[in-house]
């Protein structure tokens, strides 16, 4: 890392706050994974039910190990050795958790939030039905427009994470968005959340350095 990358990130990153603010959403800037980490245990209370959208970002700041060490009840249906039945169970425990923390595929600099899901479970929690959504993005995320964000998502996000899932889709061959249109495909719902949702407390927290796909 250059020695300028820490100003890089903190004005692009203090400028998709400020858009963030301004479409209605709570935000703040983070200079590091572990000064994130430490802000999200400040933010979700200690007796809330915590669920979980397959966030590698939030992987990376292993924030469900120090959430459920300090009492929490942890809804992630990417826990290890769970049945495909006990999956469904926890993803729709998820539309009613206390909290909900996600990852963002995209996040333009005028202050949306766009992402790609296969069934819809993740961008649905985002969107209604908790007292408190908080998403996570390191600047790496932070895209011109949604024309951008979408670009994203095809060219990078989505073969990764298909790869990552291990489907037999195209893109986890090519690395590259091939449109497939199998049963298979991640790709099926694409939101953008332009503006804070009515009646959701929407917090974002984005942090200055690369995380996630």
């Amino acid at each position: 890392m250059s020695e300028f990358t820490p100003w890089y990130n903190e004005t692009v990153g203090g400028a998709v706050v400020e858009a963030l603010k301004k479409n209605g959403f709570e935000a703040e800037y983070c200079a590091t994974g572990g000064d994130a980490a430490q802000r999200l245990l400040e933010l979700i209370p200690e007796a809330a039910s915590v669920g979980f959208g397959g966030s590698w970002t939030l992987k990376a700041l292993g924030i469900s190990e120090k959430l459920a060490a300090r009492g929490n009840t942890i809804l992630d249906h990417g826990a290890p050795g769970l049945t495909n039945e006990e999956k469904a169970d926890i993803r729709r425990k998820q539309q009613i958790c206390d909290v909900f923390l996600s990852g963002t595929n995209a996040l333009t600099m005028d202050g949306k939030l766009v992402n790609m899901d296969g069934s819809g479970n993740r961008v649905a929690a985002m969107i209604f039905g908790h007292g408190k959504v908080i998403v996570v993005a390191g600047t790496n995320k932070i895209v011109k427009d949604t024309a951008a964000a979408e670009e994203r998502i095809r060219m990078k996000a989505a073969p990764i994470n298909n790869k990552r899932l291990g489907t037999p889709n195209p893109c986890s061959r090519t690395g590259v968005c091939m449109d497939c249109q199998g049963p298979t495909r991640i790709c099926n719902v694409l939101t953008i959340i332009g503006k804070r949702p009515l009646g959701t407390n929407f917090h974002v927290l984005i942090v200055g350095e690369e995380l996630g796909f």
